[in-house]
């Protein structure tokens, strides 16, 4: 498997852990991660740390040359609010563990240029398919669901 999936991995499952949902990310720029995070909306009751966007929040500043030339990788297909942040500064590639679960904006991130690889990790997948079963009201506040 992938490094960098890997730990993207680690982090989601850093995630679950601490009680929250299990989404990781990692913000690779020429073959080093630069910022990793995982979703943290229940830890910090945050309405927007999202795993991606606690990604790029960890990465800090960069000059906008880093993210056009970096790889963002998650564990889950990345909702509207993180593909619009992926656009916001230019990243040109990502990396999805899994779709099955979720389908996200992969489609506005096609359309904007930006190269889309999705590999349906098992390990991916069977984290967030044992997350929605055992809390399905917890995924379905994440998603934006009644």
């Amino acid at each position: 498997m992938d490094t960098f999936l890997s730990a993207a991995i680690e982090e989601a499952q850093k995630g679950l852990g601490e009680g929250g949902i299990p989404i990781g990310s990692v913000l690779v720029h020429r073959g080093r991660i630069i910022g990793k995070g995982h979703n943290k909306r229940i830890q910090e009751g945050s309405v927007v740390l999202h795993g991606e966007m606690d990604a790029l929040e960890n990465a800090g500043r960069q000059p906008a040359s880093v993210y056009r030339e970096s790889v963002l990788y998650t564990t889950l297909s990345p909702c509207p609010m993180c593909s619009g942040a992926i656009l916001l500064y230019g990243i040109p590639r990502v990396v999805i563990g899994e779709n099955q679960t979720f389908r996200g904006s992969e489609e506005l991130l096609r359309q904007n240029g930006v190269e889309v690889l999705i590999v349906n990790n098992s390990e991916c997948i069977a984290m967030m398919q044992d997350f929605i079963e055992d809390h399905p009201s917890l995924w379905n506040e994440d998603i934006g669901q009644p």
